[in-house]
């Protein structure tokens, strides 16, 4: 049965002109989601204004309450009138939409806070007296002195007052409240040089710092870094590596965490275009790309990166909040976040993160003690190695006074710990744990994890070099597709033919599976191509071939390593940890997490109250 539309009058439509409180608070409804867009917009327009100071006021979550101080480069009187018109900026002449260097230049923001809210802007610019302006609901008053010392003062009370309903879809004061934190976070990372105060004024009293840092100081780098630590953490700042990395006109700068210190989620990820945060998808997928084999697929990587380019090289203006890009080659930046990554998580080699012997050192609960015991002077050199052979598992056993450690007397090695980083071998317990001793500390291996690892590198250096081994079909598959998604299987054939699947067109929109990777063994054509599709819509690439692939060869690795269970001579032990030294991303197995612990002998020390 047919119901008539009630959006459709029975007699001829009327086109009419919306009017201009009508048109800002549609504007409002995309520019202005929440209680952080607004506080977005009006600290972006201050960082845009020069300022190096920026306070942010809040009060129930923002519902009630937002005030935005800055000491930039304020706005005349005159202009404060045309500053709350629609599509009024200072940022563009409207010539060029492309070449933006600015987070803002829709000219919608004051607008269209003005019409859902209570808008107050109170200014002095160089050269001028102070001056204010209120807008309530659309109703724009008239300007009146005022006294500033410079820079600006944007007071927004009862946001979303004339419109109601948008009321009902904001969550909880403490929810909108840890969104305006986010905001302000992603802000504080992209300006270094900026000191950022954010301030919770709810009920009485004088309110309290919920977030605050100050300009950092010298080059970008070291700037950039110090700020990552306050706002990320020292864990962050410590086990993040240094990304540095050029091509064709893109710049890529930033932090990225080892693979050990990964996250349940992807809370941790922090992209950057121009300075600008978004949440791009093509971006996010080049993150997860670079980390994909180091990580599961349950933990995802930690990461701050800064995307430079010439603004005609991407397009800021495809959403209204700005939140998403699109870049003129995207394949281009994928690339270089995917290389960039991946050649710092190589030259980190053996490297694990610290968090593994905090939680380790965490775990430990030693027993309370009485009067504390004070660490006697360090013994020398020759000392300890008199010391070690007194200590060996043979001369205890002779002595029958130790347990049963798998190290034959006449294999310790006397080699000075300190020429290695993961020190030498001194035992190995449980049949699969190495004690390595170092120049600092100790080091405790998981045998059967470090060498999964170092069999599994091995095994994609030789797929590198030799090509993945292709099994010829003796009928082709034929699988029928849309025409989209066969001319982008086609358009990529050349990339899967790496990997040993072999595609041609078949007519139409069908495509001809005439190889299929070895390795994997017998294949469902069909869903392997529709698996590579979906990762395609949703990422805009895919490495789901890949990645079947190289699950193939972690698992072959797991099974071809040294078992737990087996014991192992110093000579093995010692050319284990030597391998690991030498093999990028030794520090974790195949899964992301650590091969190795390292205790700092201080640590252990402390444990013990020897301090």
């Amino acid at each position: 049965m047919a119901y008539p539309n009630p959006n459709i009058s029975e007699t001829q439509p009327v086109i009419r002109q919306l009017d201009e409180g009508a048109i800002n608070r549609i504007a409002a409804g995309e520019v202005v989601e929440r209680p952080a867009s607004a506080v977005k917009e009006l600290v972006e327009n201050a960082i845009d204004a020069g300022a190096t100071r920026i306070t942010v006021e809040y009060a129930d979550g923002g519902k009630t309450l937002i005030r935005v101080t800055d000491d930039g480069c304020g706005i005349a009187p005159g202009d404060l009138t045309l500053a709350l018109s629609r599509h009024a900026t200072s940022k563009i002449d409207g010539s060029d939409l492309l070449n933006i260097h600015t987070f803002g230049f829709r000219g919608e923001a004051l607008p269209s806070l003005g019409a859902v809210g209570r808008l107050g802007i109170c200014s002095r610019a160089a050269g001028y007296d102070g001056a204010e302006i209120a807008v309530k609901g659309g109703q724009l008053g008239t300007v009146r002195p005022a006294a500033l010392n410079g820079g600006t003062v944007v007071t927004l009370r009862d946001l979303f007052f004339a419109t109601p309903a948008r009321l009902k879809f904001l969550r909880t004061d403490r929810a909108e409240a840890q969104a305006i934190g986010d905001v302000i976070k992603r802000l504080a990372m992209a300006e270094p040089f900026v000191q950022f105060t954010l301030r919770d004024v709810s009920g009485e009293g004088a309110g309290r710092d919920v977030f605050r840092v100050g300009a950092e100081q010298g080059d970008l780098f070291d700037a950039l870094q110090g700020r990552l630590a306050q706002v990320l953490g020292r864990e962050f700042a410590d086990n993040a590596l240094p990304i540095d990395a050029e091509r064709e006109g893109l710049h890529l700068t930033g932090f990225a965490a080892l693979p050990t210190y990964s996250r349940g989620s992807a809370v941790a990820q922090y992209l950057f275009v121009n300075g600008r945060a978004v949440r791009d998808k093509l971006l996010v997928g080049a993150l997860r790309g670079a980390y994909f084999d180091f990580l599961s697929r349950d933990r995802h990587p930690a990461a701050a990166l800064f995307l430079d380019c010439d603004p005609n090289l991407v397009d800021v203006n495809v959403h209204p909040a700005k939140s998403e890009v699109r870049f003129r080659d995207p394949g281009l930046a994928r690339g270089l976040i995917v290389s960039a990554l991946r050649h710092a998580l190589a030259n980190a080699g053996h490297r694990a993160s610290s968090t593994v012997a905090d939680a380790t050192l965490g775990a430990m609960q030693p027993e309370p003690t009485g009067a504390r015991i004070y660490q006697m002077d360090r013994p020398s050199l020759g000392a300890r190695t008199a010391a070690y052979g007194a200590q060996a598992p043979g001369f205890a056993e002779t002595a029958g006074v130790w347990g049963r450690v798998d190290m034959p007397a006449e294999d310790v090695v006397e080699t000075a710990e300190e020429e290695f980083p993961l020190g030498t071998a001194r035992g190995q317990v449980h049949e699969n744990y190495i004690i390595a001793q170092t120049a600092t500390g100790m080091v405790l291996v998981d045998q059967h994890a470090a060498h999964e690892r170092l069999v599994y590198e091995k095994l994609k250096r030789q797929m590198a070099e030799n090509g993945v081994a292709a099994q010829a079909l003796l009928i082709p598959e034929i699988v029928e597709l849309s025409a989209n998604d066969c001319a982008l299987l086609l358009g990529l054939a050349d990339d899967l033919a790496r990997f040993g699947l072999g595609l041609e067109a078949f007519g139409g929109s069908a495509v001809a599976v005439r190889e299929t990777p070895a390795i994997l063994g017998e294949v469902n054509a069909r869903a392997l191509l529709l698996d590579i599709l979906d990762e395609l819509a949703d990422q805009n690439d895919s490495n789901l071939l890949q990645a079947k692939i190289e699950a193939i060869l972690s698992r072959i690795a797991c099974h071809g390593s040294i078992r737990s269970g087996r014991r192992m001579r110093a000579e093995e032990m010692n050319a284990l940890l030597r391998e690991m030294e030498a093999t990028p991303h030794s520090g974790q197995c195949n899964h992301g997490r650590p091969t190795y612990v390292e205790l700092k002998l201080a640590d252990i020390e402390r444990l013990f109250g020897r301090t």
